[in-house]
């Protein structure tokens, strides 16, 4: 005879599972959200008449938009929040369709249009966004809104009033790197290849530390010369009086050079010069962290990162990573610590990863506790999260 484990799912005892499986639950026993990678099952209230003549038919295939059709979306499902901050699916041509009568109704309201641009910029509905941004500029936005008509335009391909717009932009934004970035995406266009170059070092100009100005100018030598001379022009800029402290030029040729296993080592090389730069630029310990955890060296994480746990209350990725590589060490104490410090921070992502990761530690202790009571042992050096040894 075998009793039951309340905490098992009923089935047979040695069944062997090949594949997926999928746990069905409500909506709130995911109070952190649904994973992306959730199979969702939504109850149909009132099918159609199609879906239920389909269904007599047995299994059929459906397509991913008549899929989205026959639960009731209109349009492919995205997730948005509500007002209290909780995810929220809807169907995307409703959604902008909200936002397109909330826009008609209060058109001297430019948070309204940038509200509604932004989602159509995002799903690439870049004429209209440009019509609702050309209303916004109009009625005296900012160097942002200049900056965000430009690149609509620039997505519309309408390349000449792109390069207007962005020179508006970068004339208001005088501090950022974007705009620049951005209209050498249409000297590219162009193939204007000295103006292209020329406002990409404009951008490093504006500010040294922006790492996409450094991997643009990277690929933009690259591809007019040859890898040879894009490591030499960034070496070269990088010890120019202005920049000497910045880690960026390093951090964007590790971040080129990451995407193969075949120059792996030659990104820890430059990671680990960006490291040296500046010891406290949060991406550069990110990157070079990261690297060293591809190639299982625990150990240097932990020592590179150690120190920096202040950083953490204000970057998910270096949370992310020390936790991790604590955990690979099994240093339960050293985990505890971390997150009862993360759950403290100001950063919503990161207080959210500290409340995740918290209950993940709680089960593990847990499975460990049961299965040490159930070998009648005890656990040696292991501590749980008051601190304490565990019996």
């Amino acid at each position: 005879m075998t009793q039951s484990n309340p905490n098992q799912a009923p089935g047979p005892q040695n069944l062997q599972l090949n594949g997926g499986a999928a746990i069905v639950a409500p909506a709130n026993a995911f109070p952190g959200g649904i994973p992306s990678n959730a199979l969702i099952v939504v109850p149909v209230t009132k099918p159609t008449e199609e879906l239920e003549s389909q269904l007599k038919g047995g299994p059929f295939a459906v397509t991913q938009e008549q899929m989205w059709s026959l639960l009731g979306f209109n349009g492919p499902a995205v997730q948005v929040q509500d007002q209290e901050g909780r995810p929220l699916t809807i169907g995307l041509e409703d959604l902008l369709s909200g936002l397109r009568k909330n826009w008609e109704e209060g058109k001297n309201d430019p948070q309204r249009g940038r509200q509604f641009a932004g989602e159509l910029m995002k799903y690439k509905r870049f004429e209209e966004a440009e019509k609702v941004l050309a209303k916004v500029v109009a009625s005296g936005g900012g160097g942002e809104d200049w900056m965000a008509l430009g690149v609509a335009q620039f997505e519309s391909g309408k390349l000449d009033e792109a390069e207007g717009t962005l020179k508006g932009a970068r004339n208001l934004l005088a501090d950022n790197p974007f705009p620049s970035l951005h209209l050498a995406k249409v000297y590219q266009a162009k193939g204007n290849t000295e103006e292209e170059r020329a406002a990409i070092e404009q951008a490093i100009t504006v500010s040294p530390g922006a790492v996409d100005a450094w991997a643009m100018l990277f690929m933009h030598i690259r591809g007019v010369e040859n890898e040879e001379a894009a490591i030499r022009a960034l070496t070269e800029l990088a010890e120019a009086e202005p920049n000497k402290k910045s880690a960026a030029p390093f951090v964007a040729i590790q971040g080129i050079f990451a995407g193969s296993e075949e120059t792996r080592e030659k990104a820890i090389e430059w990671a680990k010069k960006a490291v040296e730069r500046n010891g406290d630029d949060p991406f550069a310990l990110v990157a070079y962290s990261a690297l060293l955890g591809q190639t299982g060296k625990i150990d240097e994480i932990v020592s590179l990162l150690s120190g920096h746990e202040d950083k953490m209350q204000n970057d998910v990725r270096l949370a992310h990573n020390f936790f991790e590589a604590l955990m690979q060490k099994r240093d339960i104490a050293r985990v505890t610590q971390l997150l009862n410090r993360l759950a403290s921070s100001s950063v919503r992502e990161v207080k959210q990863f500290a409340m995740e990761r918290s209950r993940a530690v709680a089960q593990l202790l847990q499975q460990q506790q049961q299965q040490l009571a159930k070998n009648g042992g005890s656990p040696s050096g292991l501590v749980g999260p008051g601190g304490k040894p565990l019996s």
